[in-house]
Parts: structure tokens; C-alpha cells; sequence
């Protein structure tokens, strides 16, 4: 990371808080904003350059002075719309460097179009990294990715054994997304929906909390 880079954050969310947090404890420069009033009082001690704004208005980025900043972090994937304009907005102002977290693959595809130079989507982009660290280590604990979602190792059901993953609807009966096979010390990240679950398999899956209670 560069910290003679200026930064700024858009949406404080707990992926947006992190990240400014983040770059902060590292050295940098960081302008944090969030529309919530709230929520910038409450990080007014923690994050110095901390404002309420609404960055889907051009007026209000020019009195931020966004054009001077390096890289713009947009972290509001809950509104598509604001995230679209607030891209289109910093790219019109010229910033160098914009990563946009998107909700979806269908998001991420958009926002690259109207501006984004690079996206993030943070329940695809962890899997692929812990599914990686997995065939290292061969063990996974429970994570959480993000405010919504987990990802974690399970043990799977009784009446699961010997049916495929096509069988099984995990995505539409749980809710859940397998990302990887596990049996001993071999993982399986290349899926077969028509593969047959065997005795003593385990899975690496993301979902979100309350389906994570559904399938304890």
C-alpha cells in the first residue's frame, strides 16, 4: 500500500469502517464518508477526516475536493443506485483509482461499464481465498466475510450421503453455496453437481447467519 496515496471511503458500514481503519493504522490519509449522521459521530474519535455527505451529488463531491484524491472505496453494495452514481460521479471528477464492492456478479459487470477500475464482492472473492487456504492447511474455521455472510466447515447430514449435490438444492432449500468437498486431509474445490456425497464428507459453504442456524 502507498500511504503518500490520499484515500477516501464511501459508506461506513462494517466493510466500509474496516477498510478506513485499515488504511489508517497503516499511515495513511483517509476521508471517510458516510449520509448517516449517526454513524459519523460515532467514528468522529476513531477516523479524524470523517464527514456526512451524499456522494451522489456533484455539487457535494466538488466541496470535498474528490478530484484530489488518489483512490475513491465506494462500500455501498445495500444501494445499487447510489453506488452506480457515486462511481459515475468520481470518474467524471477524474479520480485515478476506483474499487466499487458490489452485491453481485451482475453489479460488478455494471459497475465496471459505467466507471469502476476494479470490483469487489466480497462472499466470490473470499471463498476463492479461503478455499485456496484450505488445500494448504487442510482445516478451516468458522469466518465471517461480512456483516451477513459466514463461511465455515460442516458435517454433512445423514440423509445426504450418497445423493449429489444436484439432489441436495443446498442453494435453494438452505440458502447455502458449497465451495468445496472435504474428506480427510483431500479437499475438492472443482465440483461435480452430480457427484455422489460420501460417509464422512464435510463442506466448506458460505451462508448467511440465519441459514447457518437452519443447517447446525
Amino acid at each position: 500500500m502507498n500511504i503518500h496515496k490520499s484515500y477516501a471511503v464511501f459508506g461506513l458500514g462494517r466493510y466500509g469502517k474496516a477498510v478506513a481503519k485499515e488504511l489508517l493504522d497503516n499511515g495513511a490519509t483517509v476521508l471517510a464518508i458516510d449520509k448517516d449522521r449517526r454513524v459519523v459521530d460515532d467514528l468522529a474519535g476513531e477516523i479524524p477526516l470523517c464527514k456526512c455527505a451524499d456522494v451522489t451529488e456533484l455539487g457535494v463531491m466538488k466541496q470535498l475536493g474528490i478530484s484530489n484524491i488518489d483512490v475513491v472505496i465506494i462500500s455501498m453494495a445495500e444501494n445499487f443506485e447510489a453506488s452506480v452514481m457515486a462511481t459515475m460521479l468520481c470518474k467524471e471528477e477524474g479520480v485515478k483509482r476506483i474499487i466499487v464492492k458490489c452485491a453481485n456478479e451482475v453489479h460488478c459487470n455494471i459497475l465496471k461499464k459505467v466507471g469502476a477500475d476494479e470490483v469487489v464482492l466480497p462472499e466470490r472473492d473470499f471463498g476463492i481465498r479461503f478455499a485456496k487456504n484450505i488445500l494448504t492447511s487442510g482445516f478451516l474455521d468458522i469466518a465471517d466475510i461480512s456483516s451477513d455472510f459466514s463461511i465455515l466447515e460442516i458435517d454433512i447430514k445423514e440423509d445426504w450421503i450418497g445423493k449429489t449435490l444436484r439432489q441436495l438444492e443446498l442453494r435453494n432449500k438452505y440458502n447455502i453455496n458449497v465451495i468445496a468437498l472435504k474428506k480427510g486431509q483431500d479437499v475438492d474445490i472443482v465440483l461435480d453437481p452430480d457427484g455422489i456425497i460420501e460417509e464422512n464428507t464435510k463442506m466448506i459453504v458460505i451462508a448467511d447467519k440465519k441459514s447457518i442456524k437452519r443447517i447446525k
